[in-house]
């Protein structure tokens, strides 16, 4: 019962506060941690050892923490159920994204095609200057549904292994990854590691994720599309979950876009090439609730039945 309450409370405050900017959060502390660590070891020779060092010190040092903090509070359930029900929180990120899309697509919706390119930029980090109406709506639906995987059922999915503290690890791996995982020159061989393992720690979550979306959606076509599609993302991960939504949707996703002024090549995820609606940012943030909820109440009955 403990362990479910933690569940059900860290859920609730996700979905009713989302990512609160006056609290503190620990990916703020994790974000700090990596750019200094990033700063004193990513120059000279050696980079991609430094930068697996780097890894495995974060990493480990995340998981021995939050360990050694769960088993100082394991003796009393009130400090307990606060401790990891407030990390349960702060290891989602489900809402708070669905909220920063929702900004953009009222401003959409509006008509000023300036002031929401620059919002979506917050949120993506693709190039957002010169982009239409559509690829604004086609990179909101592409960020709900890869956050969908790394934001809420990878964590999930860790959390069930491993408890709070495998979930703070993988947060700091996911962490690792979007500061360090380019292939810039800056970080093509310092975060060559962190990309690596990140791709590793979400290989099951995103194929998790995508089958979830077609089974809360009841859609078909979006099971196709995962098998069908599903690879073709230069992510091993990223293309499962946007087939699929891709699927649900019966659109097409992906295509060329700029990142840092440098065109990158993006094969299409999906088949019917048409323009992308606010009917299809309501629905695919719905698929991403409803998932999110489903998954919550799957890790819920495990542990009714396993304990």
């Amino acid at each position: 019962m403990t362990e479910i309450a933690i569940i059900l409370i860290g859920f609730t405050a996700d979905t009713l506060l989302g990512d609160p900017r006056l609290l503190p959060h620990p990916i703020r502390l994790f974000g700090r941690a990596i750019s200094l660590m990033e700063q004193s070891l990513n120059r000279g020779e050696s980079r991609r050892l430094k930068g697996a060092t780097m890894w495995f010190v974060l990493v480990v040092s995340t998981l021995l923490l939050f360990a050694f903090a769960e088993r100082l509070a394991a003796p009393h359930p009130t400090a307990y159920i606060l401790f990891s029900s407030l990390f349960f929180f702060y290891g989602l990120a489900n809402s708070s994204l669905i909220r920063e899309v929702w900004r953009v697509e009222t401003i959409v919706r509006r008509g000023d095609i300036t002031r929401s390119r620059l919002q979506l930029a917050t949120i993506v980090g693709r190039d957002t200057q010169h982009l239409s109406t559509t690829q604004i709506r086609t990179a909101l639906v592409e960020t709900l549904a890869e956050n969908l995987s790394d934001g809420v059922i990878a964590p999930l999915f860790f959390y069930g292994l491993g408890g709070i503290p495998a979930m703070m690890a993988y947060k700091m791996v996911n962490t690792l990854d979007s500061m360090v995982g380019y292939k810039s020159d800056r970080f093509r061989e310092f975060g060559y590691f962190s990309a690596r393992m990140d791709d590793v720690a979400n290989f099951i979550p995103a194929r998790l994720t995508a089958v979830l979306m077609a089974a809360v959606a009841l859609s078909g076509r979006a099971l196709t599309f995962i098998f069908k599609y599903g690879n073709s993302h230069s992510s091993p991960n990223a293309g499962y979950p946007e087939a699929a939504i891709a699927g649900i949707l019966n659109c097409r996703l992906g295509g060329d876009n700029l990142y840092g002024g440098v065109e990158v090549h993006k094969p299409f995820i999906g088949e019917r090439a048409r323009e992308i609606l606010h009917k299809d940012i309501i629905t695919a943030a719905a698929v991403n609730m409803a998932v999110a909820t489903v998954a919550v109440a799957i890790l819920v009955l495990s542990k009714v039945w396993f304990g």
